[in-house]
């Protein structure tokens, strides 16, 4: 039975990271999409959206055979837990991806707005807070996961800065407000692709630690 639910698992890993490895490159396209101004790239990540979808249910199909046929317990079943809910974290980040997309084609259409927005800084530090969660996932390191978190706060200033100056701009020049606002959008959208990292790496912790820190100052252990 041991032998088998090892195996099983060793397979459910390889799931949830090729689903990790298919949402990150959504992201990554969305981002270019919107900084590069390339429409193409906006309607691969549309057109994808299906593929992760299909690879949210299938990853939820093996985590639920799992649980039927060798009903594990301890740091098996906190992996299980675990993997189930990250697994619907990345299919929100896809969601959001999609989200940004769909932006990236308004912005394209037109023209540019010479603001200073850190759109590349933000980008940047989001795709690394998802690609370290996923990591820190796969090596089971919860110091990395308890980094991941301490860069939200980052993420959060500069989403903050695009709010101040794009409603700026729209109060002063209200012809911009169509672009401005698909900006606004598609700055909250990454800003929320990051909470949802910092909700995987907290699922890491709490898979390797038996920790909960969601809610900050409430920590709670679970029997090993």
């Amino acid at each position: 039975m041991t032998g088998h639910l090892q195996r099983d698992l060793a397979l459910l890993k390889d799931r949830i990271l090729g689903m990790g490895g298919r949402v990150e490159e959504a992201v990554d396209r969305a981002h270019r999409a919107l900084v590069e101004r390339r429409p193409d790239l906006a309607r691969k990540v549309i057109a994808e959206d299906r593929v992760i979808d299909e690879s949210e249910l299938a990853v939820d199909e093996e985590c639920l055979k799992i649980l039927a046929l060798h009903q594990p317990v301890a740091g098996d079943l906190r992996f299980i837990t675990s993997v189930m809910k990250i697994n619907n974290d990345l299919e929100r980040i896809a969601d959001l991806a999609v989200n940004i997309a769909e932006r990236a084609l308004e912005v394209c259409s037109a023209a540019p707005l010479d603001e200073p927005l850190r759109f590349e800084a933000m980008s940047a530090i989001t795709r690394r807070m998802l690609r370290d969660s996923l990591d820190a996932l796969v090596s089971s390191n919860a110091g990395l996961a308890r980094d991941v978190c301490r860069r939200d706060d980052e993420v959060d200033a500069i989403n903050r800065s695009h709010f101040v100056v794009l409603i700026k701009r729209m109060h002063e020049d209200p012809d911009s407000t169509d672009v401005a606002l698909s900006l606004l959008t598609s700055s909250l959208h990454i800003e929320r692709i990051a909470d949802l990292a910092t909700n995987i790496a907290e699922d890491v912790v709490f898979m390797v630690e038996a920790v909960v820190i969601r809610h900050h100052g409430l920590p709670e252990t679970v029997e090993n």
